[in-house]
């Protein structure tokens, strides 16, 4: 029998489907995504922590959810050690699934994680709406009725940062990986070119610590509430040593040295953005998710803007003019996504 959930925007507009996850109710921030495939690193993603998602592509879930495999205690199949998304909106649900690596349907691996999802809802209707009017909040309701709740006023990098430091990889420099809701793949990208990384958690303070340099990785929210991590960051620049910044990382040291970031329309999440290096012709094809962007006019004359959207001319990185400090919005390790810019690892190893 199908049970019934709806979805209502606080716009008041409502919309009406089939459950296929847990039968519960849940608030968050409606928000969408363009990407055909990689459904299970989406959904993973601490950056999603406290949205709704809403994925356009019509036929989700044809390939299931494959069998966890760790590596050096991480896993190298998903993003994180759960679903971090609050709930799942789709246009089609394949019961039926089929891929070498599948362990279970997506249906049963919601159920397991506690996480609602609903389909047979015109999600390219749904998007064309949060498009033009932003990304509003909703609630998913299955009989148990819940109140709007804005997920942005939360600090939610504390329901997924690291608890307490952890060392991956034996290699020779250390590098101390910021845990804002760190995406594994990051850790595997500097793992797998010898570096020693030690993930800490987000209000750790490394600002006087002993390493060769400091990533900062991406995560959920309004990076503005982020205080202690903004005062260490900027305690440890004095230092003048390599900074790296992605993603959620990218505003929090755009933030420490001075600027300020604004709430995107309904920000990027995708596989196919393109970011075009300022100065040049050169393009390359990026993954991104996330809601907001640095405001190019407080950018600080010591930096230079590094990248730049194609699409709607947003800042997407910047890079300090003399010191080892650089930034990009989007997700270089991809997963899932292009890896076209995976050598920004590399650039940022040279600088150790």
């Amino acid at each position: 029998m199908n049970k019934k959930v709806s979805l209502t925007l606080e716009d008041g507009s409502k919309v009406e489907g089939i459950s296929f996850g847990k039968f519960t109710s849940v608030s968050g921030e409606v928000v969408f995504n363009t990407g055909m495939v990689g459904y299970p690193e989406a959904l993973t993603d601490p950056s999603y922590k406290g949205q709704i998602l809403v994925l356009t592509y019509p036929l989700i879930g044809n390939y299931g959810v494959p069998k966890n495999v760790f590596e050096q205690g991480i896993s190298t199949v998903f993003e994180s050690d759960k679903v971090q998304v609050s709930g799942l909106v789709i246009a089609n649900y394949s019961k039926q699934y089929f891929h070498f690596a599948a362990e279970k349907s997506l249906s049963k691996w919601l159920i397991e994680q506690n996480i609602p999802a609903m389909y047979a809802v015109d999600t390219r209707e749904l998007t064309k709406k949060i498009r033009e009017k932003g990304a509003m909040l909703g609630k998913m309701e299955c009989g148990k009725k819940t109140r709007f709740i804005d997920p942005n006023k939360k600090n939610l990098v504390t329901q997924v940062s690291i608890g307490a430091p952890k060392e991956y990889g034996s290699g020779r420099k250390k590098v101390i990986v910021v845990d804002t809701g760190m995406k594994n793949n990051s850790i595997i990208s500097l793992i797998k070119r010898g570096i020693k990384v030690k993930r800490v958690p987000w209000d750790y303070d490394f600002s006087n610590e002993r390493c060769a340099g400091v990533l900062l990785g991406n995560g959920p929210g309004d990076a503005r509430l982020l205080k202690p991590l903004i005062k260490n960051v900027r305690a440890y620049m004095k230092r003048n040593k390599p900074l790296f910044g992605i993603c959620l990382g990218n505003q929090i040291l755009s933030l420490a040295a001075g600027g300020t970031i604004y709430k995107m329309k309904y920000g990027h999440r995708s596989q196919n953005q393109p970011c075009i290096i300022e100065g040049t012709k050169r393009c390359y094809i990026t993954t991104q998710n996330h809601g907001y962007s640095i405001k190019e006019n407080t950018i600080p004359k010591d930096y230079d803007v590094w990248f730049r959207n194609a699409n709607d001319n947003t800042v997407e990185g910047i890079k300090h003019k003399k010191k080892p400090f650089s930034t990009v919005q989007f997700h270089p390790e991809a997963y899932p996504g292009p890896v076209d810019t995976e050598w920004l690892f590399d650039e940022f190893v040279k600088k150790l």
